[in-house]
């Protein structure tokens, strides 16, 4: 066995392990920790596949920024373990078949031969001039543009419905109406008073004789 084929059977081997703990651990922060694991190793099978670019920005991108967020915010919420372990159970039917259904997918394309199926050609030896990220930005401005901008859509459909869902007001916090502050008048905020400017010398000899 070659040791390129030694290496992706082992990172496969880490990486379905991983998964499966960020599922069933109880622990949100160990959940969390795991699939920092299943990205990296996610990032060496790119590398294996020669996907350099795409294995560097899974390891910025979400270990190094995604998952860090993560992390704090779970360690910074009081998480009810007690609650959130009930009818934990309830979507075990619902997990076992997509499990299933993803299991059979990679089985077709693993397997191909055995299903009939014609092998994936083998790719010829790139350049040394040959950059992935070149051909990678491309591909999705050149072949895959309307994917790539439905896809862009929809992320901003989804930030634009976190928001709404998640954004609540709150009665007694204060916030100012821009439309309000354009309309004040000077007359409204300020009020000027006609006064003396220090004291007649008789009120204040009287003032100083009343005192004890």
């Amino acid at each position: 066995m070659e040791f390129k084929s030694f290496a992706f059977y082992l990172f496969s081997l880490i990486l379905v392990a991983a998964a499966l703990r960020v599922v069933t651990a109880r622990n949100p922060v160990h959940s969390a920790l795991f699939l920092v694991l299943s990205f990296v190793t996610a990032s060496g099978l790119w590398m294996l596949l020669e996907a350099e670019f795409l294995a560097i920005t899974l390891v910025l991108v979400y270990v190094g920024a995604v998952m860090v967020l993560f992390l704090f915010v779970v360690m910074m919420l009081d998480i009810n373990l007690d609650r959130l372990r009930e009818g934990y159970w309830d979507y075990l039917v619902p997990a076992l078949v997509v499990a299933l259904v993803m299991l059979g997918e990679m089985a077709v394309i693993v397997w191909g031969r055995t299903f009939g199926l014609e092998s994936m050609p083998t790719p010829a030896p790139k350049e040394a001039t040959y950059s992935n990220t070149r051909e990678l930005g491309r591909l999705i401005y050149t072949d895959y543009v309307y994917p790539f901008e439905l896809a862009a859509v929809l992320l901003l459909v989804a930030i634009v419905a976190a928001i709404a869902l998640t954004l609540r007001r709150r009665k007694d916090s204060k916030y100012q109406d821009p439309a309000r502050q354009v309309l004040v008048r000077r007359e409204d905020r300020v009020r000027l008073v006609s006064m003396p400017a220090e004291k007649p010398p008789v009120a204040a000899t009287q003032e100083a004789e009343s005192r004890p």
